[in-house]
């Protein structure tokens, strides 16, 4: 497909804002589920430490 400019690009027929948000959409949901994987991990990490502490004494 050919656009005549960026701003017909952008506009993507008049639903770019559907097109546009749901980009963003998706964009946030993936960094909101890496930032609560990492800290799913690091929490799960700590627990480990602590039973293998908690063991050792």
């Amino acid at each position: 497909m050919q656009w005549a400019s960026w701003s017909a690009f952008w506009d993507m027929g008049g639903y770019g804002l559907y097109v546009w948000g749901s980009y963003g959409a998706l964009f946030f949901l993936i960094l909101a589920e890496t930032f609560f994987l990492v800290r799913g991990r690091k929490r799960t990490l700590q627990q480990i430490r602590r039973m293998k502490n908690w063991e050792q004494q």
